[in-house]
């Protein structure tokens, strides 16, 4: 099994990206046949209500994860709530999954959008630059 430190998890509902402010989290590769992951994040309890009702219904949800390094790009996961436990007045979210799918380059799949809308270069270079600062999410 591999262990890393969770720095970001947006949770990914109707096409919308809903960010939860860590307190903490950790990612584990199980390294199985399954290919399986878990995801456990520690946040405040007045996001519990969100998680609560996933649990409820078994909803598989997706979910981009950044990984070890701010600069890292959003890891996609598949995943389920596995489990919830209150904390004082935290509460720890445990999760499991599968990463989406290999990722394409996060630089690569923005210039591609962009060379799409045909701009002028220089117009191309200034929004790609924004584009790698604020990384939006890129639809298919």
């Amino acid at each position: 099994m591999k262990t890393f430190k969770m720095l970001s998890f947006d949770l990914i509902k109707d096409d919308e990206e809903l960010n939860f402010p860590l307190i903490d989290g950790i990612v584990i590769n199980q390294e199985n046949s399954y290919k399986s992951w878990i995801l456990e994040i520690f946040i405040s309890k007045e996001h519990i209500a969100s998680f609560q009702e996933l649990q409820t219904s078994g909803e598989v949800f997706d979910a981009n994860v950044v990984i070890s390094f701010p600069e890292n790009e959003p890891a996609p996961f598949s995943v389920v709530v596995s489990e919830i436990k209150e904390i004082g007045e935290k509460v720890s979210v445990l999760m499991k999954g599968k990463v989406k799918q290999v990722r394409i380059k996060y630089a690569e799949q923005l210039l591609k959008k962009l060379l799409e809308k045909d701009l002028p270069k220089e117009e191309l270079l200034k929004r790609f630059e924004k584009g790698l600062r604020e990384r939006p999410r890129l639809k298919g």
